[in-house]
């Protein structure tokens, strides 16, 4: 975890004890309701860049370098995302994964009541981008396409390894 994840993890977990010690139980729901929403989101995406890892190690053979940012923020949708941005270079080609959630509420919203938000991009292909987010169905995390902050089908393995032979041609 990031210092700056773990120092909001600590202070999250402080508001939560006053907010319960002064008597502000709408409060206290609140933020705890935040705080099970963030493990969700950190989850979800953990999730989606192991798988990411794991697809770049099955079908690149240790040619396809893997660069990791974090933290990293970027734009979808007239809001701004905070998470971790991985590149998967081999040659010339590039694929980019970008995955968080808004954090402030100056960053913007979530649309489509996902919990966060990723998008695949592939340097000098724009139609094989896709965007994807994180929603909880019937107790279940998925993550699933998305179009013009609309939820579409799912998004699994198969389409991360579809990636992946699109990067390495």
């Amino acid at each position: 975890m990031l210092e700056l994840d773990e120092f909001w993890a600590n202070e999250l977990s402080n508001m939560i004890r006053n907010a319960h010690q002064s008597g502000r139980r709408d409060v206290a729901d609140y933020l705890e309701l935040r705080a099970r929403n963030d493990i969700i989101r950190q989850t979800g995406i953990q999730w989606l860049l192991d798988t990411l890892v794991a697809a770049s190690d099955e079908v690149g053979r240790d040619t396809i370098e893997v660069i990791r940012e974090e933290p990293h923020r970027f734009s979808l949708n007239n809001a701004t995302m905070v998470g971790v941005m991985l590149k998967f270079q081999q040659g010339v080609r590039c694929l980019t994964a970008e995955a968080g959630w808004t954090r402030t509420p100056s960053d913007g919203f979530m649309r489509g009541g996902a919990l966060a938000a990723a998008r695949l991009r592939h340097t000098g292909m724009p139609k094989a981008d896709v965007e994807l987010g994180l929603v909880l169905e019937n107790e279940k995390l998925n993550w699933r396409e998305f179009h013009e902050g609309r939820r579409q089908e799912l998004f699994s393995f198969l389409e991360i390894a579809d990636h992946f032979r699109l990067l390495i041609g």
